[in-house]
């Protein structure tokens, strides 16, 4: 049923009213009545019209299917470096799942490797192509283990409200994000409590967890990540060399077999309901030196090759011999910014 001319109108007086006028004494049940005739004779239309709606409301899915892999795609050819691995699966895994009608389950993909490399990032760029408030959607949570899961004694209260929480929040939209960093802190046992939701099941107990995503984040796995890159450097290949499938058994097995992972022996690689395990290869100088350039052109500033030589040569890098991979990626790149330039 298409929305009348006049109908519209009278919505967007109503939600632009407040905004446009003086503010005025209006008796309260009077204005409640001529809200609810007008609100009555548009409601229909304003149904029809969930673009219209959504641009006033945060909706559920804010973006369409495929705009939201367009701009993930563009995100990370831009402001991603390094990490040709993480650039194609993480944009044809989110694309495809996003395209696919009739998914048998929950995409979940685990992020791996040092700090500094991007994860966290990537995360973001995720959260930001789908929604457009990003971190700060009401449809993406982020859970971090050292926060919210504190305390090894109470791992049976964290997973009854990891549950509860996110039975609650798929329940309102079932495209929500979910993202679990720290993994590598994470209490071995606790991540296992939502594996029914990354499972293949249609519904459970009336709720299909179908189309939501899950992300982890984890440390855990990063020296067989190094170890594989290292050994592609010496024998004189390159590091877009490197295929998933030089990295992604083995890493896998390694996060399994670490007993400081919360994935120590968890179901979740157990019943391979991990789709991607994901590798962030250890970061070079040249990379470095890429994130100092964006990082200088965000803040305004004309970019200086001598201040970016200089917070790349400060950084230091391993192995200790070899120094080909920076140790902190370009984690604290902001910070050395602010020694360099007077904000």
């Amino acid at each position: 049923m298409k929305l009348r001319r006049g109908a519209l109108r009278a919505a967007l007086a109503l939600v632009l009213l407040p905004l446009l006028t003086p503010a005025v004494a209006v008796e309260p049940i009077s204005l409640g009545l001529a809200i609810a005739g007008a609100a009555a004779s548009a409601l229909t239309g304003f149904i029809s019209y969930p673009r219209l709606y959504c641009y006033f409301r945060e909706c559920c899915l804010h973006r369409h299917d495929q705009r939201a892999a367009a701009a993930l795609q563009e995100t990370l050819d831009k402001k991603l470096f390094g990490q040709h691995l993480v650039s194609k699966v993480v944009v044809k895994a989110v694309r495809g799942f996003l395209n696919n009608t009739n998914a048998k389950k929950p995409l979940a993909l685990s992020l791996h490797g040092w700090t500094g490399t991007g994860k966290n990032f990537v995360s973001k760029i995720v959260a930001e192509s789908i929604y457009k408030r990003g971190l700060q959607s009401k449809y993406v949570h982020q859970f971090v283990a050292t926060l919210h899961f504190p305390h090894a004694h109470s791992i049976n209260l964290y997973k009854d409200q990891l549950q509860s929480w996110i039975r609650g929040n798929v329940s309102i939209c079932p495209r929500s994000l979910f993202i679990f960093d720290e993994m590598d802190k994470m209490h071995a046992g606790l991540i296992d409590s939502i594996k029914p939701f990354l499972d293949y099941y249609e519904l459970l107990d009336g709720v299909s967890y179908r189309k939501a995503i899950f992300i982890f984040l984890s440390n855990a796995g990063a020296e067989k990540i190094t170890e594989v890159a290292l050994d592609f450097w010496r024998n004189g290949r390159t590091r877009e060399d490197i295929q998933l499938t030089d990295i992604q058994n083995a890493l896998s097995v390694s996060v399994f077999n670490n007993k400081n992972s919360g994935f120590w022996h968890s179901t979740l690689i157990d019943r391979n309901l991990i789709d991607y395990f994901i590798p962030f290869l250890p970061l070079e100088y040249k990379h470095v030196k890429m994130c100092v350039r964006v990082e200088i052109e965000l803040r305004g500033y004309t970019v200086d090759e001598d201040i970016v030589s200089r917070i790349a040569d400060e950084m230091t890098y391993f192995p200790r011999e070899e120094r080909i991979y920076s140790d902190k990626g370009c984690k604290t790149v902001d910070a050395k910014l602010d020694y360099y330039y007077d904000f």
